[in-house]
């Protein structure tokens, strides 16, 4: 009965970490940029896009398909940071947790 209710006090232990980390996520934001920094992007912690800063010299409009490109390059650049910053958080929580080899977080 003991090992129990340490496991219970465990699972809500990891329960409280887990919504400290998911709100910290919750509060990052990543950007990315393309072109030289011609075009800039800002994501929330949950992928949402908070920000668009283009260079006045692109908006000319033959140079439409390459401010296009340059936006999803940005965008990705920013998903790729906000991705890396989740981990680390994620991480710096659960950094003391042992899972088992193949198991990651969040479940």
């Amino acid at each position: 009965m003991k090992d129990l209710m340490g496991l219970m006090k465990q699972a809500k232990e990891m329960q409280d970490k887990m919504q400290s980390a998911q709100a910290e996520v919750a509060d990052l934001e990543a950007s990315g940029r393309s072109g030289g920094g011609m075009v800039s992007v800002t994501l929330s912690g949950e992928g949402n896009m908070k920000s668009l800063k283009i260079d006045p010299s692109l908006l000319d409009g033959e140079e439409a398909e390459i401010l296009e490109d340059l936006i999803v390059a940005a965008f990705q650049d920013a998903k790729v940071r906000l991705d890396e910053a989740k981990a680390e958080t994620m991480k710096s929580a659960f950094g003391d947790l042992q899972l088992p080899p193949g198991m990651k977080m969040p479940f």
